[in-house]
């Protein structure tokens, strides 16, 4: 396990810098509806952000739990945990670009057609009553868990260490309360700040960037953890950290350029 003294992880940092400037830009342009649009809407820069998040940390976690289950054979519960996650956020990139749909050019089947909200190839817009499963459901689930995982549980745990003892034991982090609290702020911002029917796409990208970040921090580099991490030494921590904040920054040139890719294609 590292030993780093950062008081807030450097990764953190740039995935809050990150959300600053993707709240900026709504803002700058919350009058202009073309640029709204290539912010906020389908295969906007926005969603592909959010799509190459999840891929980054499931493929993460992936690696994680195999690198784990190698070397602490005894950890079968975390191990099943983490990589448990790393399914979930898979098949969470998946359904944000409706499983390439768009990109392979692919009709919508009959049932998709006739039950997606917006006819499309995806699971979480099937309708459900007057909404989707998506608002109805998947929504109200992910504030709770967002608000527990992120607020209540680090709250509990810094005065009732056996919390993130068990939490830990199941293969999950708990976040650092400085990030939790950014990650909040900025969701409640673009609410309050753009006016806009997709303006909740932006709390998604805070979501993503926010749970890259911190489990990197968490997983590979061991701050605010207590179980083994994937780097072992400060030295090799700091230097595969400084990388990863470059392979943020890359990916959101390749989320500005994969949405110009997909208007090309659209028109």
């Amino acid at each position: 396990m590292t030993t780093n003294k950062w008081s807030i992880h450097p990764v953190i940092v740039a995935a809050i810098a990150i959300n600053i400037c993707a709240l900026a830009l709504a803002v700058a342009w919350s009058g202009n509806e073309t640029r709204m649009f290539t912010l906020l809407h389908e295969d906007g820069i926005v969603e592909w952000m959010q799509f190459l998040c999840f891929t980054v940390i499931a493929a993460m976690l992936a690696y994680v739990a195999i690198d784990r289950a190698t070397r602490l054979p005894r950890s079968t519960l975390a191990v099943l945990g983490i990589a448990g996650i790393s399914l979930v956020v898979a098949l969470a990139a998946m359904e944000e670009i409706s499983w390439f749909q768009r990109v392979l050019n692919v009709p919508s089947p009959d049932f998709f057609a006739v039950n997606n909200r917006q006819a499309e190839m995806n699971l979480h817009n099937l309708a459900l009553g007057k909404g989707s499963i998506h608002k109805t459901i998947l929504l109200k689930l992910i504030v709770l868990i967002g608000l527990v995982h992120n607020v209540v549980l680090p709250l509990l745990a810094r005065s009732r260490p056996g919390i993130r003892r068990f939490v830990e034991s199941l293969g999950l982090y708990l976040p650092p309360l400085t990030a939790s609290f950014a990650y909040i702020l900025l969701v409640i911002l673009s609410n309050v700040l753009i006016d806009h029917p997709r303006k909740g796409e932006l709390g998604e990208l805070f979501g993503a960037t926010h749970y890259l970040s911190t489990a990197f921090a968490a997983y590979v580099i061991g701050s605010n953890y207590d179980s083994p991490a994937l780097i072992e030494h400060e030295v090799d921590a700091r230097k595969v950290t400084v990388l990863f904040i470059m392979v943020m920054a890359f990916l959101v040139l390749m989320a500005w350029m994969l949405t110009s890719v997909s208007r090309m294609g659209a028109v």
